[in-house]
């Protein structure tokens, strides 16, 4: 079975209590979202448990806005890694207190080596069988497209992590995009199917942080 995770934003004791209701077999495997940092008080605990797991199960780590607006601020070049300017205004100040950022000495901040690994092989998406996986989305504009992967290649990087266009539209793309980013103001998850699935039940705000097993599309959240 697969398991897809939403939007984690610093809550550890979420993310830890989240794993353990998860009847995880050898074999099964897990898809994270993204939005791992930010917001709320844990983001460096986030990623060391989520590392510390990826030891023990097949992980695959999805790029988040947030990932991408913290790394562009510490200075990363890339495609991926834009919108620092945007960072403290969106709690970046708590992922950099969760690192030890303003106690870091004189000579300059830097990463764990394997948290830099960590961010660094973070993917823009993903496609397992009927489903595709991204943080936020697609583009409306592709919703009368019929071919994926020519959608991929064209879809620009502002739309994988930002974008809250597609979510509730229908699309003839052939996967059910499972997405996070965009909370419901009840913290429900967003069921559009067969088109979309949003998972993003507002955990930093007090919702609970989802997971959904595929393909049987059953729900497993936190307390």
């Amino acid at each position: 079975m697969l398991y897809v995770v939403g939007d984690i934003h610093g809550q550890r004791a979420k993310l830890e209590d989240l794993l353990e209701r998860l009847p995880l077999e050898p074999a099964d495997r897990l898809v994270f979202l993204g939005d791992y940092v930010d917001r709320g008080p844990e983001s460096r605990g986030v990623v060391d448990r989520l590392i510390e797991f990826s030891a023990e199960r097949e992980c695959i780590f999805l790029i988040g806005n947030h990932e991408s607006m913290f790394l562009d601020f510490l200075g990363w070049n890339g495609p991926a890694y834009f919108g620092g300017d945007a960072f403290l205004m969106n709690g970046g100040d708590r992922t950099l207190a969760s690192y030890g950022f303003f106690d870091a000495p004189e000579q300059g901040f830097a990463l764990p080596k394997d948290h830099e690994d960590f961010y660094r092989n973070l993917r823009l998406h993903c496609r397992m069988g009927d489903y595709l996986f991204v943080h936020a989305g697609l583009s409306a504009r592709w919703c009368d497209e019929t071919d994926l992967s020519y959608v991929l290649r064209r879809s620009r990087t502002e739309d994988f992590l930002w974008s809250r266009s597609m979510g509730d539209l229908p699309h003839r793309l052939g996967v059910t995009v499972i997405y996070g980013h965009t909370p419901s103001p009840d913290f429900q998850v967003r069921w559009n199917i067969p088109f979309s699935i949003g998972i993003d039940t507002g955990a930093t705000y007090g919702g609970p942080l989802t997971a959904i097993r595929l393909p049987d599309e059953t729900l497993f959240q936190s307390s």
